[in-house]
């Protein structure tokens, strides 16, 4: 991964075989793309914290993993001091990189990790797992206001798949495999988790439960809180460990505390997941349907139907006018086909083009299957008004979702800033949301003078709701910060989700990013219920410290905007745990 920005340092984003996107960029932000302004400062050139290290730390770590896989490179802890939010990039590529880790260890298996453990909770330091590093929600930021050495345990060495059980479609797996990786082990075998994030050539199982990440596929396969079945976790108590059974009735559910925990409660050392068997077929179709409300309405009818889908992606008029910016330079023929295609469209079957929304929709198992549901959503779409465009779209986007993210690093050399705001509520919230999503963020646009745009897809479709997910994009003013500009209008786009009544992030995880938010979405006792859970299980403070909620030492200092947080009352069992327990 770039220290400064997302992917492969071998991979970019470029406009040079996209014609659309110059026009569109010139018309949406008054950028000329043409002309790169900012580029991230030499690596050379930054002034990287030396590592504080104490001598009898080091030690003991290099007992736990092996001398080999302790770091304490300037490089390497760069890379592990943070995530890939627009925040972090902004500020990696001006050569601030904040609080390093001290050191990067690299555990081998679980009793590494529990090494790795009891000699933190022992010397008192921080320690945060790190998986893929693409986290967007300050997840992996050391607290700049803790002076305790940091550790980041980086699982990538722990990355096979351990077994597989064919009869209860089960695979015990280890939390470093990356997503490319895990499909490569179960396809070899005729499996598959269906699970496909749009990090996922670059994020790990353990990151996805950390964070309840959801894939593109989440309607057949349901998100990771569906697909993890059992846990075990590293904690400074000793291994949580849980059972992969279908249901159980025993209490509240201790793997569904793990589920989104971002390395509060331990480190994850295991996950035993559903598996299905690789499909027979697996079809993506576009479709376009003549406006955004109508849209809107299929996915709804969809999800009633006795239809099961694999992706229901629709993207608003915004978003489908970027998509088409972003094709590549199409044949000649390609180029007729369109043409016929707008006239029949306008003229045929009275679309505005100006309000037309793409959408995206899969269908995965046998021939018969797959047939089937074609032809149920097919009616379906046909009922609001929308005509099937057939595979190539498809195909396009398979092809284009993993690169996508790109597109921030381009946008960042030419002074614009991106980011993403997701959010869930139930079907009939979802209209009255979008509209007080749009109409705010424009407004904070307008509160900046500046040029802005804001665009929205329905990206995982619910029994009861669905997920909106927005990008916006805006050309900060060069006479004030820009990153006090970008939260303007992030904060007017997570706040309306909350006033509307909708959750403050699907599948982007608490982190920092959110945390202001968070007890306005769980309520004030919701908060004192994770600040007990934190508290009890790691009295000292020294799991990810400062993360979903505010701690009692470590933590960063609030943003200026944030809720008086709540205090748990009582110090209870946790002031009498100190130790880690004996493995």
């Amino acid at each position: 991964m770039k220290w400064w920005g997302w992917g492969d340092e071998d991979v970019s984003f470029t406009h040079a075989d996209k014609p659309g996107l110059r026009r569109f960029l010139r018309s949406a932000l008054d950028l000329d793309v043409e002309r790169p302004t900012a580029t991230p400062v030499a690596f050379a050139r930054v002034e990287v914290p030396p590592s504080s290290l104490a001598a009898t730390l080091r030690a003991a770590l290099e007992r736990a993993v092996g001398h080999e896989h302790v770091s304490t490179g300037a490089l390497d802890r760069v890379v592990h001091a943070r995530g890939k939010s627009l925040r972090d990039l902004v500020r990696h590529r001006a050569g601030d990189v904040g609080r390093v880790p001290d050191v990067v260890v690299r555990p081998g298996d679980e009793s590494a990790v529990a090494a790795v453990m009891r000699a933190a909770v022992e010397q008192d330091a921080v320690l945060i797992p790190f998986g893929g590093g693409t986290n967007i929600a300050g997840s992996l930021e050391p607290p700049p206001l803790d002076a305790r050495p940091v550790i980041s345990v980086d699982m990538s060495r722990m990355r096979r798949v351990l077994a597989l059980d064919e009869d209860s479609r089960l695979a015990r797996v280890q939390p470093g495999v990356f997503g490319p990786h895990l499909e490569e082990q179960l396809n070899a075998r005729g499996w598959t988790a269906g699970h496909l994030p749009d990090s996922f050539t670059h994020s790990t199982l353990g990151g996805w439960i950390a964070t309840r990440s959801s894939g593109m596929q989440s309607d057949k396969y349901g998100d990771v809180a569906d697909l993890t079945r059992a846990v075990r976790v590293v904690t400074p108590l000793g291994v949580l460990a849980t059972r992969p059974v279908p249901h159980t009735s025993t209490g509240p559910s201790l793997r569904e505390m793990v589920l989104g925990s971002e390395g509060r409660v331990g480190i994850i050392t295991e996950a035993t997941i559903h598996v299905h068997r690789v499909p027979e077929q697996r079809t993506i179709l576009g479709y376009l349907f003549p406006d955004w409300p109508r849209a809107l309405a299929a996915m709804q009818e969809i999800s009633e139907q006795d239809v099961q889908p694999s992706v229901t992606r629709v993207s608003d008029s915004y978003e489908t006018a970027f998509s088409f910016a972003t094709k590549r330079e199409p044949s000649l023929p390609d180029r007729v086909k369109s043409r016929v295609l707008a006239t029949y469209l306008g003229r045929r079957r009275g679309f505005d083009l100006d309000a037309m929304c793409l959408s995206f929709i899969g269908y995965e198992g046998s021939a018969d299957h797959v047939g089937a549901q074609r032809k149920l959503v097919g009616r379906i779409a046909a009922r609001h008004g929308a005509l099937c465009i057939g595979r190539g779209p498809g195909e396009l986007y398979d092809q284009k979702k993993f690169d996508t993210p790109y597109i921030r690093d381009y946008l960042l050399d030419r002074g614009a800033l991106a980011d993403v705001s997701d959010t869930s509520a139930p079907w009939g919230l979802l209209p009255a949301l979008y509209e007080r999503v749009m109409t705010n963020a424009r407004a904070a646009f307008d509160d900046l003078g500046v040029r802005g745009y804001i665009m929205c897809h329905l990206s995982h479709s619910y029994h009861a709701g669905a997920c909106l997910y927005f990008t916006f994009a805006l050309v900060p003013a060069a006479a004030a910060d820009p990153l006090a500009q970008y939260d303007h209008v992030k904060a007017a786009i997570q706040q309306t989700f909350v006033d509307a009544g909708a959750t403050l992030s699907h599948h982007h995880a608490v982190g920092t990013e959110h945390a202001r938010w968070l007890e306005q979405d769980v309520s004030g006792p919701g908060v004192a219920m994770l600040r007990a859970l934190f508290a009890g299980v790691d009295p000292g403070s020294n799991l990810n410290p400062g993360k979903i909620v505010a701690d009692r030492r470590g933590s960063a200092e609030p943003h200026p905007n944030a809720p008086a947080p709540v205090q748990a009352s009582g110090d209870g069992p946790a002031g009498q745990l100190s130790k880690v327990a004996p493995q």
